[in-house]
This record gives C-alpha cells, sequence and structure tokens, in this order.
C-alpha cells in the first residue's frame, strides 16, 4: 500500500489527521494485488452509465417513530416528547427536529414500514439485502458496492467503483465496509483508511513531518510519478500495474477526498460535524456526505458510509436533539447538492439503519430494539418522490399497511442503477448462478 512515513497521531495544518480521508488504501488485499483487482473490475466492462448509489447507515437502530412517523394519538409513554411539523408535501409530517427535509419532502420518499429486519447489530441486512440466517452460498453473499463492481466495472480506473468511507469503530460490525462474499477479494469496496498499514510501497525519504499541508502532500505525488516514469520504472511493468499506480497517485482520487477544492459556501452548507467516535460506534462526521457526493462525481458507483451511533436504550431524546439536527443539516445538503448538480435522476439515496426501535420508552427514557418495523428514506434515482410508503398501526408496533421488505429496496436500487436483478445472475463458487434478490421480491411499483 502506498504508505507516507510519521508520527503516530501527526496533524496536517487543517487539523486533518492520520485518520483523514486524504489516506490511500492498500496495494493489497485480502492476498490480491490491486493491479488483479483492476484486471477483474475490467473484465466486467469500463465506462458503462454512471448511475450510482449512495447508502447512509445508521448504527445501532435509529428510532422510526420519533423520525418519520410520529405517534400523536398514543399514549405519552409511546409518543415521547418529540412533536411533528408539516412538510412540503400536504399531508406529510415527520419530526420537528428535521425542518430541512421537511422543506424539500417533495425531493424524499419515506418509508414508514419497512420488516423482515433480525434483531443484529450490524450493517451485513442494508448492506446485502439478505437477512440473517437465511440460507448463504460458500462464500457468503456479496454487499451491494461489489454486486456493482462486478457487473458494471469502474467508470474510471483511477477511481474504484465502490467506496466505503466507515471508520473503525469499538463494536466492528458498525465500521464494516461491507464485504465482497462469493465474489472475492477484487471486489472488495475501497477503504480510503486500511485494516492495517503495511509497507509495499513507500513515497521514500517522505515523512508527514515534511508533508503538513495537503498542498505538498499532492505535489509529491506528482513529482513520484514523473520520477517513476522517467526513471523506467513503470517500462517493465503491465498496463495494470499503471493502473494501480494511477489509483494511488492520481489526483483525481486525491481531488475527490480533498475539499479544499469545494466551494466555500456548499462546504459550509454540508458542515462538518465531529470526527470522535460516537460511544463504541462511528463518528457524526458531516463533511463525509459531501465527500460521497465528490466521490460519485469522479466515478464510484456505489458510496456507502456511516453517520452516528443509534442505539439509544436510554436518554433518547436527548440523544435526538443532538443527532437529529445533524443528519437533517447532512441528508438535506446532499439532496439538494444533487438536485441543483443535475445528478438527481442517476444518484439514488438510502438512509437506514438495521432495525427499529421499542414503541414504548423504558425507564431509562430510551427505546430498546424492536425488529418488528423500521423506517427508511430515499431520495434521488429518478424515483418518484414526495411520498410516503407504508404504515404502522396507533401505537408503532407493526406495519398496518404496505410491509416493503429489505429485498425490495435493493431490487429497486439495481432497477435504478439499470440492472435487472431478476434477469441478471452472478456464478457463486460452485459455479451456481445466484440471483441478485429472489425473484419473489420485485422492484417498489411505487417508485419505479
Amino acid at each position: 500500500m502506498l504508505t507516507i512515513l510519521g508520527r503516530g497521531n501527526a496533524d496536517f495544518c487543517d487539523g486533518v489527521t492520520r485518520r483523514s480521508f486524504l489516506k490511500i488504501g492498500g496495494l493489497s488485499l485480502g492476498g490480491l494485488s490491486l493491479p488483479q483487482m483492476l484486471r477483474a473490475e475490467e473484465g466486467s466492462g469500463v465506462g458503462r452509465s454512471h448511475k450510482s448509489v449512495i447508502m447512509i447507515f445508521l448504527a445501532g437502530g435509529p428510532p422510526h417513530q420519533d423520525m418519520w412517523d410520529i405517534k400523536t394519538e398514543a399514549p405519552s409513554e409511546i409518543r415521547g416528547e418529540l412533536r411533528p411539523i408539516r412538510t412540503n408535501v400536504p399531508g406529510i409530517e415527520i419530526c420537528e427536529l428535521f425542518p430541512n427535509l421537511a422543506r424539500m419532502a417533495d425531493k424524499l420518499v419515506f418509508i414508514r414500514s419497512m420488516v423482515g429486519a433480525r434483531d443484529d447489530h450490524s450493517p451485513y441486512q442494508c448492506f446485502t439485502g439478505r437477512p440473517r440466517g437465511a440460507p448463504v452460498p460458500k462464500g457468503g453473499w456479496p454487499c451491494l458496492g461489489s454486486v456493482i463492481s462486478r457487473l458494471n466495472g469502474p467508470v474510471n480506473l483511477s477511481v474504484p467503483p465502490s467506496v466505503g468511507l466507515s471508520p473503525k469503530t469499538q463494536h466492528k460490525p458498525w465500521g464494516d465496509n461491507g464485504s465482497p462474499g462469493f465474489l472475492g477479494a477484487a471486489f472488495t469496496p475501497f477503504a480510503p483508511e486500511g485494516d492495517e498499514i503495511k509497507a509495499d510501497m513507500v513515497l521514500n525519504g517522505v515523512s508527514l513531518e515534511r508533508l503538513r499541508d495537503r498542498k505538498t502532500l499532492l505535489d509529491r505525488f506528482d513529482q513520484f510519478r514523473r520520477e517513476a516514469d522517467s526513471s523506467g520504472a513503470m517500462d517493465g511493468l503491465d498496463v495494470y500495474h499503471q493502473k494501480a499506480l494511477d489509483v494511488l497517485t492520481s489526483r483525481r482520487l486525491a481531488d475527490a477526498f480533498d475539499l479544499s477544492k469545494e466551494d466555500a459556501k456548499t462546504v459550509a452548507r454540508y458542515g462538518k460535524g465531529s470526527d470522535k467516535p460516537q460511544d463504541d460506534g462511528p463518528w457524526a462526521r458531516l463533511d463525509q456526505f459531501l465527500m460521497a457526493r465528490r466521490l460519485v462525481e469522479a466515478g464510484a458507483r456505489c458510496v456507502t458510509l456511516a453517520f452516528g451511533r443509534w442505539d439509544w436504550h436510554g436518554s433518547t431524546f436527548k440523544r435526538s436533539r443532538e443527532n437529529f439536527p445533524m443528519l437533517d443539516q447532512g441528508v438535506s445538503a446532499l439532496v439538494e447538492d444533487l438536485h441543483a448538480r443535475g445528478l438527481d435522476k442517476d444518484v439514488s439515496v438510502v438512509v437506514w439503519g438495521e432495525f427499529g426501535r421499542t414503541p414504548k420508552i423504558n425507564k431509562d427514557a430510551g427505546r430498546d430494539h424492536w425488529p418488528q418495523v423500521c423506517g427508511a428514506l430515499l431520495a434521488g434515482g429518478g424515483m418518484k418522490t414526495g411520498q410516503v410508503i407504508g404504515a404502522t398501526n396507533r401505537l408503532g408496533e407493526y406495519a398496518s399497511e404496505r410491509p416493503v421488505r429489505f429485498e425490495e429496496v435493493f431490487a429497486t436500487l439495481y432497477t435504478k442503477m439499470g440492472i435487472d436483478p431478476h434477469q441478471t445472475t452472478i456464478k457463486d463458487l460452485d459455479g451456481r448462478p445466484q440471483y441478485l434478490v429472489e425473484p419473489e421480491f420485485l422492484p417498489m411499483k411505487e417508485l419505479v
């Protein structure tokens, strides 16, 4: 991997640490080199239509009945402290702590009746569309980004088609960026910070102490490329090794992570949030929403990110008042930006967690695990927006209208990517063709 030597906790002049998104991860992954990954991806087809998905994972299970499905008629021990507000779509109301989303509800889809979740603290179902406990082929089910990488390949060989921005977390599953399953390591989502730092490739003589601002770092990348070319070091490499160096040293990928190149007003609109872990979960970093948009513009087909830690068994309403406004700012800025840049037909956005929360508030003013029903928010992708899909009963206990399965959402996302989820199959490690989504689960007719 590309390694830059320096102090363990060194900061750049703008405060970005070694955990910065400017760090470019491994040249090798799971025993498979990046040149091999690129070779495999090119075999899938490069440069097809650039449809993308941005998935925002709310680790821990957000409280659906305090966000998009306020139960004003329920008893106080169910209803809680938060109140609904009107949106710009007549008849749709959401929590008062989401005023920005309320003003753009015509660009959103609120699903209030997600079913089929498991009481499992991981993004597995959100990333694969497959429930835990279902039959698994040898090697495991691949995540959405890996499937898209396998089928559509990279838009640009210097930008990985699937990128995961989730940081390492104390509860490890919440920091997962997705697994390639039976597709193999060639289709592992690219994580800007690798799990392990190994000196496979070193910018000789360069330390973080000498590269304390971003411009110097990028200039050194350029000098490194020139020196490698002029010395003939690249002459003996095949095209895939050259492309591997392109991924690591190309300005295209580095620029996507470099927010100093973005308009200052746009950066301010997204905000910064916090890069400190929330307890044992991810950070509440807002600039990753902007990085996701920049990555899909640069050529990524699937970007996943984790925002906040939502496993609130206590102090739900205190934590809601802290996290809801940040989520409101990040998602609304992203959706607004996609529309302003003409990307709303090509980029699908999905916001969800692994399950919902109990209707009844516990003695610690929290809500416990409730896989019976949960919620989701969708936007973009040319979907039919400005609507609510499904409903729960008066107490928010179960889906009373139009239950929606995770598999249906996946079928919809694949369809919006230009992939037929029922005609397209991928062979597993035993050579058996596997459907992307089981045939009984269709794209949601309300959206396509």
